[in-house]
């Protein structure tokens, strides 16, 4: 039996930045809506306004980290939502 708080996996953590990877959780909360096809304008992605509202819900992240943070959720959307 595997002891609680145990990690699943073994391998070594990849990410360099795991403040960033924090802030991609909590951002993707937030933006997830965007990246949704059913909710575009006159048939065009709102994925834009994901930037803004980034921006705007974390001030202190530069304009490199509020890119990175986008893409990594729309990645994730993808991810979650179309099938392979």
């Amino acid at each position: 039996m595997i002891a609680p708080g145990t990690p699943m996996s073994t391998s070594p953590e990849r990410r360099k930045n795991l403040s960033l990877r924090e802030l991609v959780d909590k951002a993707y909360l937030i933006i997830e809506p965007f990246f949704d096809p059913a909710n575009a304008w006159n048939g065009q992605s709102l994925e834009h306004l994901a930037y803004r509202v980034v921006r705007e819900n974390l001030p202190d992240i530069s304009p490199a980290e509020v890119q990175v943070i986008v893409s990594a959720a729309a990645r994730i959307y993808r991810s979650k939502h179309i099938p392979r």
